[in-house]
């Protein structure tokens, strides 16, 4: 019962601040857009047909061939785990724009727990001698005394 309550008042103590929390939110959305960023999926394309053009000019010596053939190999590899990358990220950001949905709906604090909201927010629960961490799914903590 008292992991309960440390649960509530974390969510509480996050509907207390919203603004605080909101800008953390919106810190956290551009962090996982500048991180994908760098590698995308299109980016990857247009390296991949370069270097098909280049091995069909190369045919003639083996080693570049080769070369070019194992760097294509690896861009393949390398869009496969972006397009992956890219669902997730594109899930992160949407769990974090519904967290900042339900934080700016909430008129109210929270009165009991809320099993399905835990279920949807909360990450993970860290039980210290002197506090309990609460890590919601959207990289946000929230530290309530224990």
């Amino acid at each position: 019962m008292a992991l309960q309550d440390a649960v509530v008042k974390a969510i509480n103590q996050m509907l207390g601040d919203k603004s605080s929390y909101q800008a953390q939110l919106q810190l956290n959305i551009a962090s996982v857009i500048r991180a994908s960023q760098t590698t995308s999926v299109e980016n990857i394309g247009e390296k991949l047909m370069v270097l098909q053009q280049e091995l069909i000019q190369k045919a003639h010596s083996k080693k570049a061939y080769d070369e070019i053939a194992d760097e294509i190999f690896r861009l393949r590899e390398l869009r496969q785990q972006t397009t992956v990358d890219t669902a997730t990220r594109d899930e992160q950001i949407k769990r974090i724009n519904d967290l900042q949905d339900y934080i700016s709906q909430q008129t109210t604090y929270l009165t009991e727990f809320d099993e399905a909201l835990v279920r949807r927010c909360i990450k993970q629960i860290t039980i210290w001698d002197d506090h309990i961490t609460v890590e919601l799914k959207f990289g946000v903590s929230i530290d309530v005394d224990a």
